[in-house]
């Protein structure tokens, strides 16, 4: 919460209202799927309805909780907001006596400076749709002025401490246990949607409590599709198979794929496309440590896999970071020039994918350590012939 204080003192601020379920999550532990946050030099408040306001209660019990009712969140947004850091008194007529009473907060309604010309507060611009915005503009009392945080609040959480780290380190290994088993029960006649739902499973079985995100399982054609979508294709011999999957462990995110082959004998080309691929991923794998520019990870696996004669296949990024959410920043790509440090996780996923024919994909989840990276994903790498 520090942090945020911070944020608020450099940007003169008075007030923030924080929309992004994740961030909420992340700076409160209330994980409901509805609710609003806003913090005042006063107060913290999170705002729901009556669904979530126990959950609230429970989960985040540092902060006030406000029952929205009728009057939705601009408006109660707006009672918090005058109340704790002034209004104009053309705005502010009897407030002490109707809006301390409407909102669920002990904070009373006794402010030093009611009177102020201009309240500034930061709001998630990446974040909030326009209808929401408007609501902002329409129930907001004229002195207050919105300010476009852009992504400060998804920085607080780049990089993760050691709890969040255990918490994305046993999701992985749910991922792990669950690929162990997949190789188990693979064979040529199980449609993709079979995969999928094996794999989903088994992670559920052995303690996730969701989806990272809706699980990929492409085989033959349809693995040059880097997001297909399981279809009822059957595995044939011959067939690569691309499985991208990940889970949810306390709030927190898992991603890993394996591509492996239906058959005994590759031909050259699909050796040599899978090969090129583990190389990428290997050697780039290598430049990730503190001080690393993301956009120089990316290069050298692209370079590879350009060498390789397969320039212009690769079209995504190389990874992504993860956390509460399976994409976060910073990313692994050529438009990124952060630089990493201790703590940050990150995707390492290189791939070819050839339309018409087929693609191959490895990913693993590493976190950068204070001087080289550890490896979360202990699934084997090695062409797998099924």
């Amino acid at each position: 919460m520090n942090r945020l204080y911070e944020i608020m003192d450099a940007d003169g601020l008075d007030a923030l209202i924080i929309t992004d379920g994740y961030n909420i999550h992340y700076l409160s532990g209330y994980g409901g799927h509805t609710g609003c946050m806003v913090i005042t030099h006063k107060g913290r408040y999170i705002l729901t309805d009556s669904r979530y306001t126990e959950q609230v209660t429970i989960e985040a019990p540092d902060f006030s909780c406000v029952d929205i009712k009728l009057d939705g969140y601009a408006k109660n947004i707006n009672n918090i907001i005058l109340r704790d850091c002034g209004a104009k008194k053309t705005s502010t007529d009897n407030f002490e006596q109707t809006n301390c009473q409407q909102l669920n907060v002990d904070n009373g309604c006794k402010t030093s400076n009611l009177f102020v010309d201009k309240i500034v507060v930061g709001f998630e611009n990446e974040e909030v749709s326009y209808k929401t915005f408007m609501s902002f503009k329409d129930n907001f009392d004229k002195s207050i002025e919105l300010f476009s945080l852009d992504d400060k609040m998804n920085k607080l959480r780049v990089v993760k401490n050691g709890e969040e780290l255990d918490k994305i380190a046993m999701a992985e290994h749910i991922g792990d246990m669950a690929f162990s088993h997949i190789l188990d029960v693979l064979k040529p006649g199980m449609t993709e949607i079979e995969v999928a739902i094996e794999l989903e499973n088994h992670m559920r079985k052995n303690g996730a409590s969701g989806l990272s995100f809706d699980t990929i399982a492409a085989s033959g054609k349809n693995s040059s599709l880097p997001h297909a979508v399981p279809t009822g294709r059957r595995l044939e011999e011959g067939d690569f198979l691309t499985m991208d999957f990940g889970c949810v462990y306390c709030g927190y995110c898992s991603d890993m794929t394996r591509t492996v082959y239906i058959g005994k004998t590759p031909s050259d080309k699909k050796r040599h496309v899978y090969e090129t691929v583990l190389k990428a991923q290997l050697e780039s794998m290598k430049l990730i440590k503190p001080g690393a520019k993301c956009s120089d990870i990316d290069k050298c696996a692209r370079d590879i896999i350009a060498d390789a004669g397969y320039d212009g296949y690769f079209g995504h990024g190389l990874g992504h970071s993860v956390g509460l959410f399976i994409h976060e920043e910073p990313r692994l790509s050529p438009k990124c020039d952060e630089i990493l440090r201790p703590g940050i996780t990150i995707t390492v996923e290189p791939g070819i994918y050839i339309p018409g024919e087929f693609g191959v994909r490895i990913e693993d989840l590493v976190v950068v350590t204070e001087d080289g990276y550890k490896n979360f994903a202990g699934s084997p790498k090695e062409l797998i012939c099924i």
